[in-house]
């Protein structure tokens, strides 16, 4: 399975904009700029769409070690941090908050559950970065 996304720039990097296009269409032509990720302008920026990318990644595979241990859950959301350090260019930190809502299972079978999806999430995977969990289970 192959997936892809164009990107488009123009001008310099701090005074130029660009915009991001998804195979979906889900993003089409979405701006992004130098203020929409290093400060507080309008648009997306990569880090952002990275974060969305872990969040989704990891609900669904916890959804799936879930499910497959015999405990199909009601609801999972995550909340996906990222870490740029801008000085080193650098991800430096994905920080998963997960609230999930799995009737029948114990605190330590979620929390086994959690971990594994935390480290082999296709994301997860595609990271040189710390990856920390935070998890909670819902009653």
């Amino acid at each position: 399975m192959k997936r892809f996304a164009n990107a488009n720039w123009q001008g310099t990097g701090k005074e130029g904009k660009g915009t991001l296009s998804t195979q979906s269409t889900v993003l089409n032509n979405a701006q992004y700029s130098f203020s929409s990720r290093f400060e507080s302008g309008i648009g997306t920026n990569p880090e952002e769409l990275v974060a969305a990318a872990h969040a989704g990644c990891f609900s669904m595979k916890l959804s799936f070690n879930l499910s497959g241990a015999g405990f199909p859950p009601t609801n999972i959301d995550t909340r996906c941090d990222i870490n740029l350090d801008a000085a080193a260019g650098q991800i430096t930190e994905s920080h998963l908050t997960v609230v999930a809502k799995v009737p029948g299972i114990s605190i330590e079978k979620f929390n086994e559950l959690v971990a594994h999806a935390k480290e082999n999430c296709p994301i997860s995977k595609l990271y040189n970065a710390t990856i920390t969990v935070e998890a909670k289970l819902e009653a």
